[in-house]
């Protein structure tokens, strides 16, 4: 469609006395591919295990600046509030709009946050599983399952839904995470 667009503009300015083309049209598309979207996702997971094997390896302040590096990279707190719905979180601090409670969640060692530090518990396998993506140009939304295999064995499978937007250097970025357990009737 987008190229149709341009041709037909290319054919106006040609037959239109006194215009003349740039020899170089700059074109900005911030669509966001699947592939895009799935490659955040597993990105995520890897940083998942790999703060969880930094702090295994030196220590909680390794551990949190890694998580810092990784929060600045994938989540879109420098272009506002992040949607950001963790897993274990409780009343008043379920939802973490800030940088801050979102460290918190995954390192713990902020007095204001109770958490103790999701990325800390020995996760050694993350796998997202997408029941549905939904594409709609710069912004995605990915839904489904992601199964944490600890170092016991023991799979964890959580409900999550991603949103992301592209920042202006075309970056994907998360500005909505939803994660919850899944349903146990009794």
């Amino acid at each position: 469609m987008m190229k149709l667009q341009f041709l037909a503009l290319t054919a106006a300015v040609a037959l239109t006395p006194g215009l003349t083309m740039a020899k170089e049209v700059v074109v900005v598309n911030q669509a966001i591919t699947e592939k895009e979207a799935i490659e955040a996702q597993k990105a995520w997971c890897g940083a998942l295990i790999d703060i969880n094997a930094t702090f295994e390896k030196s220590g909680q302040a390794a551990a949190k600046a890694l998580a810092e590096k990784v929060i600045d990279s994938a989540y879109a707190y420098q272009m506002g509030a992040v949607l950001f719905k963790p897993t274990l979180t409780v009343n008043p601090q379920t939802f973490r709009t800030t940088r801050a409670g979102a460290l918190a969640y995954f390192v713990g060692g902020d007095p204001s946050f109770p958490d103790k530090g999701f990325a800390l518990k020995g996760w050694k396998k993350c796998e997202a599983v997408n029941a549905a993506i939904f594409i709609d140009g710069n912004s995605a939304i990915t839904m489904g399952k992601v199964h944490l295999t600890d170092k016991d064995g023991k799979v964890t499978t959580v409900d999550k839904t991603w949103g992301y937007v592209k920042d202006e250097a075309g970056k994907l970025r998360i500005n909505l995470h939803h994660s919850s357990l899944e349903y146990q009737p009794k």
